[in-house]
Formats: structure tokens, sequence, C-alpha cells
């Protein structure tokens, strides 16, 4: 609904600048990443070029993000042969080369190990000591309790329970948020 990914049923998202200029400043990671049937390098060109950037100057930002995230020497692989982390990273990459201010990801280490989770969890940090926000649904609350500033608990498709991270995770105050944080399935 927020990037686009589902249409609203009810209610109203308000932006603080026209839709067309918020989608522009918004970039969404999925968990299982989409790669073009392409190298690596034109999947990190393609945004770029559809923004206008000249294809001199995306090649060597295309370059740069790819020295950023560990894809450095891959440029000319095709991105569908990258491992599962590898295409994450590429994925990751292709969101933030357009340097949005907001991005969306949706479980972006959810089907990887562990050396991969920590390479996309450095990323992710990098990006918000630059300032992008990142919004991230997640049910690994080990990475939510490494990465998170703010906490929306969802039940029901709808906020249960909301709160600066630190004291969610110290304390939270409704027993279904307390259940999920000890474990328990919670319906």
């Amino acid at each position: 609904m927020l990037h686009g990914a589902a249409r609203l049923t009810g209610g109203a998202i308000t932006w603080a600048c026209p839709i067309q200029e918020a989608r522009r400043q918004q970039a969404f990671v999925f968990q299982r990443p989409i790669m073009l049937r392409r190298t690596v390098e034109h999947n990190l060109i393609y945004p770029l070029v559809i923004r206008g950037t000249s294809r001199r100057d995306a090649r060597a930002r295309a370059g740069q993000w790819a020295e950023k995230v560990g894809l450095d020497g891959m440029l000319d692989r095709q991105a569908s042969i990258l491992s599962g982390g590898e295409q994450q990273k590429l994925a990751l990459a292709r969101a933030l080369i357009t340097d949005p201010r907001l991005v969306f990801l949706d479980e972006p280490c959810s089907s990887l190990d562990g050396r991969a989770t920590r390479e996309i969890e450095e990323i992710l940090r990098a990006a918000k000591a630059q300032g992008t926000r990142l919004i991230m649904s997640t049910h690994d609350m080990g990475q939510a309790r490494r990465l998170a500033d703010q906490v929306l608990f969802l039940l029901r498709g709808k906020v249960h329970e909301k709160g600066e991270a630190p004291e969610f995770f110290e304390g939270p105050a409704t027993s279904q948020a307390r259940a999920f944080l000890k474990g328990d399935i919670v319906e």
C-alpha cells in the first residue's frame, strides 16, 4: 500500500509532496530478489537510466555501488547466476543507487545464511547512516533488535502496538507482544 505493492481497501495515505515525487524518493526490496535478465552492471544501471542519468554516469555509479556491496569484479556476470546473498546485495544496491529517502524492505534476509545476513545488515546500517529511512518487515527478532529504532507490532493486519525499539523489546505493553517476543504463536 505504501509503495504501491497493494491497493488500499479503506482509508487514505497522504504524502508531504506530490505522489510522483514521493514515488521517486522511495525504493522497495523484496524478500526474494527480482533480477533483470541481464548482467549485474545492467541491473544497477537500469534505475538510473530510466531517471535520465547518462549511460556513462550510470556506469560509473554502478561500479561504485558494486564495490560498496561487495560485488565488484562481478559486473559482467549474469544476475540470475548469483547466489541468494549476492542477489539480495544487488537488489539493495539497485534500490539505493538512486539515493532514495525511504526504502521499504520485506524480510530481506529471510532465506540467507548468517554471513550473508551480516553483510546485508551492514549495507542497511550504512544506508541509515547516510540518512535513508528504512521500513522493514521481519519476523527475526534478533535482526529487529539490531536494526530497529522504532517498532510497529502488527496483529491481524493492524498496528497492535508501537514504540521506540528499546522500550518495545524491554517491556512490551500488550500481552500479545510479550507472547510474540517469547516465541509463542500469536493469533
